[in-house]
């Protein structure tokens, strides 16, 4: 799946499902990937919740020199885009194309109108030469709080620098209240929208109309295993988007 064929996708009736799977080594990931790939979902995310980002690069490389087709995305964990876009950049020149990078915090301020950090960011994005798509977290979990009443303002604002605006519930694992979700998506109109926290085969259907992408770990994987996907379990939560696409 090409960027223009994901970004096409996130606008067709279906959310999408990109499982994200918490890195322990390389081999480890790579059977997580299968299960994604057998599933049928358009791709994953990977992210180093365990080690640095230096020692995540290595098995980043090893990755996808195994799965070359795969639709491939990164978190750096707690790294912004300006941090992020030049490593992603040279590991493009180095035959290691990622295909989207999600970073927990866009560095949107909402109480501020001009966004000085997250035109710095726009800037040196462009710089990198990668050419990914970018999600990125606004009023996300375990980043400086956004208060209830300026999520509008803080989604708007996050607009013009995101390819998909991203948010979560409370902290990993804690599902939004839909009624965040419902600001956000009025807020940014029918600007891609992706969920990164708390979503289950059993809660999915109630975000499904507001949200188009999921990006999903524990609520797949196996009870109390924080790194490996049950595929039954995702095979449930698919069935529940392709429902949905379906019937809109």
């Amino acid at each position: 799946m090409t960027h223009q064929d994901f970004t096409t996708a996130l606008r067709g009736p279906e959310t999408l499902v990109t499982p994200v799977i918490h890195v322990l080594d390389a081999g480890q990931a790579l059977r997580n990937l299968d299960t994604v790939d057998a599933a049928g979902c358009p791709g994953a995310f990977l992210i180093n919740h365990d080690f640095s980002m230096e020692e995540f690069l290595p098995i980043l490389k090893e990755v996808r020199a195994a799965r070359p087709d795969l639709w491939l995305g990164v978190n750096f964990l707690d790294q912004p885009g300006d941090i992020a876009f030049p490593i992603l950049g040279q590991l493009a020149g180095d035959g290691c194309q990622i295909d989207a990078y999600w970073a927990d915090d866009a560095r949107i301020d909402e109480r501020v109108d001009q966004q000085d950090i997250a035109e710095d960011i726009a800037r040196i994005r462009k710089q990198s030469g990668w050419t990914g798509v970018y999600l990125g977290g606004v009023a996300f979990k375990k980043q400086r709080s956004v208060p209830e009443e300026q999520y509008a303002r803080a989604a708007r604002l996050s607009v013009p620098y995101l390819d998909v605006v991203t948010t979560s519930g409370i902290a990993t694992g804690h599902e939004a209240d839909l009624s965040k979700m419902e600001t956000f998506r009025n807020a940014i109109g029918d600007a891609p929208l992706a969920l990164a926290s708390g979503i289950t085969p059993e809660n999915a259907a109630e975000y499904c109309g507001l949200v188009n992408c999921f990006l999903v770990a524990t609520g797949i994987n196996y009870p109390g295993d924080f790194y490996n996907i049950d595929p039954a379990r995702l095979d449930a939560l698919l069935a529940i988007t392709r429902k949905q696409g379906e019937t809109v």
